[in-house]
């Protein structure tokens, strides 16, 4: 297969010089363990990730996020944190890491990794030390109780798995506090300690060399009963502090905050001008509003939550995304939209987890591939930065039938081989097993059949990364809704003083046609993106007419004066 990649076109971009490198950049989720096993115990590595660098390279990707890879009980797919300074011995060594930033760098790519603030394992040397010490040093490292009755307005996330977040620990004999599973308890963050410890942990790892970290579950680290345990005031504090310290000793390093919250809430985690908190934050309920556009064939949705977004400070950005590691969360849609999505999406319990669906993006969307194309041109193409998840770019399946969310984390699959490709163990020794569905069986969906097809969908999604780094409009474009007649027809602008480019999508199964009114547009040249070539021109009345097909859409660069 790497042989294939060496007779194809190198990548040019490089985004080492720009500290606005986050803007313009397309990032990919890879799970270290998932990814490509280099010495054959069943797990992936990161001497298997910087194996596969030149592929990610020849994508188009530009910037990498790793889940976490510190030591870990694994109970929680490693964000049950053991050790915040060491790298799990299954993933390799710290001069492994050392050499993959080296080797992502060289490339012209970025890195950034997870780091978990709110909690820590159970098994971490502090939790044990705060239970069998209290008055020791780590004794108020973590929130604990006499009592479990304490900000009873907190939502529990993990409805599925715990009924309280309180926990009783027979050590101590006291409760306490966690704001997801009950083996990973909060970290106390009115302990200044505490907080000294997260600002260490992160000079630690920028000191390696890293570009940023995504910042898990920042909502929850102060507690309070007033506001539901989430967005305390004194967080936001703690982050200007954090960024302060990031920005003053590594310039050019992000911070991109994970922060499932309504769309003004989650907007408080960009700061402000004066006063940033985080460069980048996941923009959670626009995602569930693009699978809901789709499945009911309107648009109308999607318009009224980018509507209701507010637009980040200056150097401030949304990050888009369609899937991750996580299951696909509808905790910020409405209760009808909910049980919708669920009728629609999650037809079999085994596909639902917590308050979500637990299912990749091929399977949820029926493997359409006209329908994976509109989706992925969609988040490319809106305000925001792209996060894209491994395997996608292949419309790689899952199995529902793993546990938790063990479904969508499956082996990257490389080649129609044993196990993939992805590693040379005895199959039963896999980390998780390969993906042997009739419909995406490895066989069938991996990279080097792709790299065969100048038809497959990764080379579709290749060409529209490369086309998208050649406009800005995308990266920093103005955003405007254009009206459509058509409910089904997702219209609109992104204006920049190079170019403007007119995006048109539509969400229907059917045929159809709209007139769109482009008034400041009359008489303009037209030009279709991917291709470069002409298309009708806007009418000297302003209006142009587009015909779509069904899940098709339309990526148009009109000339400026």
């Amino acid at each position: 297969m790497m042989n294939i990649l060496k007779n194809l076109p190198k990548r040019e971009r490089n985004l080492m010089t720009d500290p606005l490198w986050y803007r313009t950049a397309v990032f990919y989720e890879v799970m270290v363990r998932a990814f490509h096993d280099s010495d054959g115990d069943g797990i992936g590595d990161l001497r298997g990730l910087i194996k596969r660098l030149d592929y990610l390279a020849w994508l188009g990707v530009d910037a990498l996020w790793l889940p976490p890879i510190y030591p870990s009980p694994l109970r929680d797919g490693g964000y049950d944190v053991a050790d915040y300074r060491a790298i799990d011995p299954r993933y390799g060594t710290m001069a492994d890491f050392e050499e993959l930033i080296a080797e992502v760098h060289k490339r012209g790519m970025r890195i950034t990794i997870d780091l978990v603030m709110n909690h820590s394992s159970d098994q971490h040397p502090w939790f044990q030390a705060s239970r069998t010490d209290p008055d020791g040093p780590y004794g108020d490292y973590y929130v604990w109780s006499d009592t479990d009755q304490k900000w009873a307005n907190a939502r529990i996330i993990f409805t599925d798995h715990e009924t309280s977040n309180w926990a009783w620990d027979s050590v101590r004999e006291q409760f306490y506090w966690h704001r997801f599973y009950h083996h990973q308890p909060d970290l106390n963050f009115e302990n200044p300690k505490v907080q000294q410890e997260m600002m260490d942990i992160a000079r630690f790892w920028l000191e390696k060399g890293i570009d940023g970290f995504r910042l898990d579950a920042v909502p929850y680290l102060f507690e309070d009963d007033s506001n539901g345990g989430e967005n305390d005031p004194r967080t936001h504090e703690y982050l200007r502090r954090f960024r302060a310290m990031v920005d003053a000793e590594f310039p050019g390093r992000v911070l991109l905050a994970e922060a499932n919250q309504p769309p003004e809430e989650a907007a408080a985690y960009f700061g402000t001008e004066e006063e940033p908190e985080c460069h980048l934050c996941f923009h959670f309920p626009v995602m569930p509003r693009i699978f809901y556009s789709i499945k009911a064939q309107d648009a109308t949705k999607l318009r009224e939550i980018l509507h209701a977004t507010p637009v980040p400070p200056a150097k401030g950005q949304w990050s888009t995304f369609l899937r991750n590691h996580d299951e696909l969360t509808l905790e910020m849609v409405t209760d009808q939209e909910r049980r919708q999505m669920f009728e629609w999406y999650a037809p079999h319990p085994q596909m639902k987890a917590n308050v979500g669906i637990r299912r990749r993006l091929a399977p949820l969307l029926d493997n359409s591939r006209h329908a994976m194309e509109l989706a992925h041109a969609l988040i490319l193409s809106l305000p925001g930065t792209p996060c894209l998840y491994y395997g996608d770019e292949i419309g790689m399946g899952d199995n529902v039938w793993l546990p938790d969310r063990d479904g969508v984390r499956t082996p990257m699959q490389w080649t129609p081989d044993r196990n993939a490709g992805f590693s040379r163990a005895d199959p039963g020794a896999l980390n998780l097993p390969v993906v042997q569905s009739l419909l995406h069986h490895y066989n069938g969906v991996n990279v080097e059949s792709s790299l065969m097809q100048p038809t497959s969908l990764l080379f579709w999604l290749r060409r529209f990364l490369t086309s998208r780094a050649q406009h800005p409009a995308f990266a920093d474009g103005g955003y405007a809704d254009v009206p459509s007649s058509e409910s089904s027809v997702f219209s609109f602008l992104r204006t920049h003083p190079e170019e403007s480019v007119l995006v048109a999508m539509n969400f229907s199964t059917n045929q159809c046609s709209t007139l769109l009114d482009l008034p400041d547009f009359a008489g303009r040249t037209v030009k279709t993106i991917v291709s470069n070539t002409p298309f009708q021109d806007v009418g000297d009345d302003g209006k142009l007419r587009l015909t779509f097909g069904p899940h098709s859409f339309y990526w148009l660069v009109i000339a400026h004066d």
